[in-house]
C-alpha cells in the first residue's frame, strides 16, 4: 500500500498558512505605525517653526490642517521649557496586535525645547 505525499503537504500547508498570514499582517501594521511616526516627526518640525515665528496653537492647527488629519496637538510649558506633543490614532488589522497594543493605537511624537 502506497501513502500519498499530497495529503501530508496539504496538512502542513493548512498548519503554516494562518501563522504566515498573521506575520504578513503584523509586518504591514508595524510598517504603518513606523510610517505614521515618521510623518508626525516631520510635522513636528513645521509646528515648532511656526510656534517660533509667533503663531498661536489655534493658528498652527488651522495652518497645518491638523484637525482635518485628526492630529491632536498639545503644548505645555514647564519653567523655561516647552513640551510639544502630537498624536494620531490608527486602526490595526492584525488580530494579535489588536489585543496586544490596543485598537486604535495611538502614535505620538514629542519634543522639548528651551524657551528663551
Amino acid at each position: 500500500m502506497q501513502l500519498s505525499k499530497k495529503g501530508q503537504a496539504l496538512v502542513e500547508f493548512v498548519i503554516i498558512l494562518p501563522i504566515f498570514v498573521f506575520m504578513i499582517f503584523g509586518v504591514i501594521d508595524l510598517g504603518k505605525i513606523l510610517y505614521m511616526k515618521n510623518n508626525l516627526e516631520s510635522q513636528m518640525d513645521d509646528i515648532i517653526t511656526a510656534y517660533k515665528e509667533g503663531e498661536t496653537k489655534n493658528e498652527i492647527i488651522e495652518k497645518l490642517k491638523l484637525k482635518k488629519e485628526n492630529i491632536i496637538l498639545s503644548i505645555t510649558e514647564e519653567q523655561k521649557y516647552l513640551n510639544f506633543q502630537i498624536e494620531k490614532e490608527t486602526d490595526l488589522i492584525t488580530p494579535g496586535l489588536n489585543s496586544l497594543l490596543g485598537n486604535p493605537y495611538k502614535v505620538s511624537a514629542n519634543r522639548v525645547i528651551y524657551d528663551e
